[in-house]
């Protein structure tokens, strides 16, 4: 299979998972030493409103705490996980100068979207985040920042309806990465949007996805994404790390 030589945008899902915790500060600086372009990160708000990193409504898979977040303040999350759940502006702080696209699962409301926006943006930190999710929380996005860069994810073969895509007004459509092959990938760009994909974790389906032409990538397995992608930028096999073309993409 040949590998296009074109730029493709590799982002960490949850950091570097398979080393370290997902969602924590050390996963999140591994994945960056290891040639990631930007980190995902889940973004949940804690009874008294702040968003942390969590993908998961309670704390129970990670952290052994069969604890909704949204019954616990910041200040228990803190005791009960050893200070090891950041808050999202401690991410922020940690991935200074990089990328990160910020996943808001579950079904935020407007309200919920607006303190997470206000984080960013008292981070300074609106020109490097990137939002994604459903239509729901990204309809929420929308409204509390008119400016924001969206990557739409999206689950079906039938393209997002084109009311939605103007309430929406997505850079990216995000699609799990079962779903693309070049016709996709072609469609999505003929109407304007770039394509991003997740979470392909086997070195035989992410160079079937760097020949489709997907313009990023997410995975769990950031080191196997950064070498393909470095091998088919090189023409040999020695591993990759996001140079200048690659991150001027995704400003």
């Amino acid at each position: 299979m040949t590998l296009p030589t074109n730029h493709v945008t590799a982002v960490a899902h949850r950091g570097d998972p398979y080393l370290f915790r997902e969602n924590t500060i050390d996963s999140l600086r591994s994945a960056l030493r290891r040639g990631a372009d930007a980190v995902e990160i889940d973004v949940r708000l804690t009874r008294d409103g702040v968003p942390v990193l969590l993908h998961d409504a309670t704390l129970k898979r990670l952290w052994e705490q069969d604890r909704p977040l949204l019954s616990l303040s910041a200040e228990e999350v803190r005791g009960l996980t050893a200070g090891r759940v950041p808050t999202l502006a401690e991410a922020l702080a940690a991935t200074d100068g990089s990328r990160v696209m910020l996943d808001l699962p579950g079904t935020p409301d407007v309200r919920a979207a607006r303190r997470v926006v206000d984080v960013v943006r008292e981070c300074g930190a609106q020109d490097r985040v990137f939002y994604c999710a459903g239509a729901p929380a990204m309809l929420s996005v929308r409204a509390a920042d008119p400016a924001a860069e969206i990557a739409l994810t999206w689950t079906t073969l039938a393209p997002p309806r084109p009311a939605l895509l103007a309430a929406v007004r997505p850079r990216w459509l995000n699609y799990r990465f079962g779903l693309v092959d070049r016709a996709l990938a072609d469609r999505v760009h003929r109407d304007g949007h770039l394509l991003s994909v997740w979470t392909p974790d086997t070195r035989r389906t992410m160079r079937r996805l760097l020949a489709a032409g997907v313009d990023s990538i997410t995975t769990n397995r950031i080191d196997t994404l950064c070498a393909l992608r470095g091998a088919a930028r090189h023409g040999a096999g020695a591993p990759g790390r996001g140079n200048e073309a690659t991150k001027a993409q995704v400003r």
